[in-house]
């Protein structure tokens, strides 16, 4: 089956999707940026279970994923994923990126997803130059092999980062 690729820009946390990937730190308790978003929107629930994993397993690491329920939101699950503060070691920062990506739609499959939003990870405050990471998620995306993933959403909160994935995708 081929997996469908479209770009929006607009708010994830209003995306109708099965699944929503929320780019978290590593504490899982929210934040900034969207990860503070998505916990706004998605409401207590989603913060309670982050807070049960937390004291299961302790933090996330980076390039790996967690899943809740979607709270409030308009989808069935999150999947939290810590994405990599970019830095000087660019093959690590890329190879954890990459992992993010990679994790969340391996998780997607295992809850089977037809559909996945992603945002634009690390790019905000942690610094990961956008056409950089826009390959990346793309790669990983058209690489992907699934029997149940039929559409993968690439909500971008800005109209540069739409239009890094528009020119990727063309």
């Amino acid at each position: 089956m081929r997996t469908t690729i479209e770009i929006i820009k607009g708010d994830i946390t209003k995306i109708q999707a099965d699944v929503i990937v929320n780019a978290a730190n590593s504490s899982l308790l929210g934040g900034g940026g969207v990860d503070g978003a998505i916990h706004r929107a998605g409401g207590k629930q989603i913060l309670d279970e982050c807070i049960q994993i937390r004291n299961k397993q302790g933090k996330c690491n980076t390039g790996e994923v967690v899943v809740t329920t979607a709270g409030n939101l308009p989808a069935q699950y999150v999947i939290h994923t810590v994405g990599p503060v970019w830095n000087d070691n660019k093959e690590r920062c890329e190879r954890l990126l990459g992992n993010c990506y990679k994790n969340a739609l391996k998780q997607a499959e295992i809850l089977e997803a037809k559909t996945i939003a992603f945002p634009n990870i690390s790019t905000g405050i942690y610094k990961f130059p956008k056409e950089l990471a826009a390959a990346i998620a793309v790669k990983v995306a058209e690489n992907l092999e699934s029997d149940t993933i039929e559409k993968i959403i690439f909500v971008c909160f800005d109209a540069e980062n739409e239009m890094i994935y528009r020119q990727l995708l063309k």
